[in-house]
């Protein structure tokens, strides 16, 4: 059985999530080849790459938003279309799709299958939780950027058939997970200058900042600036007192599953993550809107609180990957 894995590139949660997924399919004895498209990632894939593709990118910004100019300027639709084109999708018996928009768009034009195995998914479900105020250009944009005939969703709870639970990867399950001193945080679409503004404010408390705009670390104030590395950003979690990201899928359950406390800032304009935040808000968890200052209030407080939220997210990962696998094989 020849199957296509094909993956978005843009943010590193999707690649987080490939390395676990790439070996369970790899046990189901499948001839196996894997596509990547997209930009800004900080991670690598320890597997062959047979397809690379610039496809589709959102540029963070660094005021709490896409940038959307940047994203306008490196986009470029003869190349995407060359780049669907140049997909022979029909040489694959299964084409699974994490996000990614220029296997999906070859599987459309041609008539194909495609099982979209993400966490876009599962947003799109009318069982999910919506934020309350409707956003009806985000959510068509999110249902047509990578189109799928069939859909496998992961999110923070199974809010519906055919929705998972959080694939936790590997090297969270097996962190060496206790309370230190510090906070890590991870907020992609701020500037590093408006982090440090933001959390220097908040004086006697040690923030662990990772950074996609600084190549190397620095220490200002009670901040230190990090680059992104995957073995360093895990440690820092498994070690932290708490987390302060932004409302993605992955940072969040991982930092739920650590049992670490969680505070989330949504990016502006961005409609899966105002979902995101609608379903973590559910939980309890406290989410502000920005880095304004009047928020200051609210992150103080969440420093003081002990409370921290209980989930059970089993590894069901090659569970998952079977009942897809099955369910190509009915259709």
């Amino acid at each position: 059985m020849r199957v296509l894995y094909a993956i978005q590139g843009t943010g590193n949660g999707h690649l987080s999530r490939a390395r676990d997924v790439i070996p369970a399919l790899l046990d189901e004895n499948i001839d196996l080849d894997i596509l990547i498209s997209g930009t800004q990632a900080d991670i690598d894939l320890p597997y062959t790459i047979k397809y690379r593709c610039k496809g589709l990118s959102f540029i963070f910004g660094k005021k709490g938003g896409v940038d959307m100019w940047k994203t306008y300027v490196k986009s470029n639709t003869l190349r995407l279309q060359k780049e669907i084109r140049s997909i022979p999708v029909q040489d694959y018996h299964l084409i699974i799709n994490d996000f990614e928009p220029v296997s999906a768009w070859a599987c459309k034009l041609a008539e194909k299958p495609c099982f979209s195995f993400s966490h876009q998914s599962a947003v799109l479900s009318k069982n999910a939780p919506k934020p309350k105020k409707k956003d009806s250009l985000g959510k068509m944009i999110l249902k047509n950027y990578a189109p799928g005939s069939h859909h496998f969703g992961l999110h923070f709870k199974s809010y519906d058939e055919g929705i998972f639970t959080p694939i936790i990867r590997a090297d969270i399950r097996n962190a060496n997970v206790y309370e230190g001193e510090h906070y890590t945080v991870y907020l992609p679409s701020y500037s590093d200058g408006k982090i440090i503004h933001f959390l220097s404010q908040i004086p006697n408390v040690k923030w662990d900042v990772f950074s996609k705009h600084n190549n190397r670390e620095t220490v200002t104030k009670n901040l230190s600036i990090r680059p992104i590395t995957n073995e360093a950003f895990v440690q820092s979690m498994a070690t932290s007192k708490g987390v302060l990201c932004g409302a993605g899928f992955e940072t969040p359950a991982e930092a739920l599953y650590m049992q670490k406390k969680l505070l989330v800032v949504p990016m502006k304009g961005q409609y899966e993550q105002q979902c995101n935040a609608a379903a973590l808000q559910e939980m309890n968890i406290p989410v502000i809107k920005s880095l304004k200052e009047k928020h200051l209030p609210k992150v103080m407080d969440w420093v003081e609180s002990n409370k921290k939220i209980e989930v059970d997210y089993p590894n069901i990962t090659s569970e998952i990957v079977q009942k897809l696998l099955q369910k190509s094989l009915q259709e």
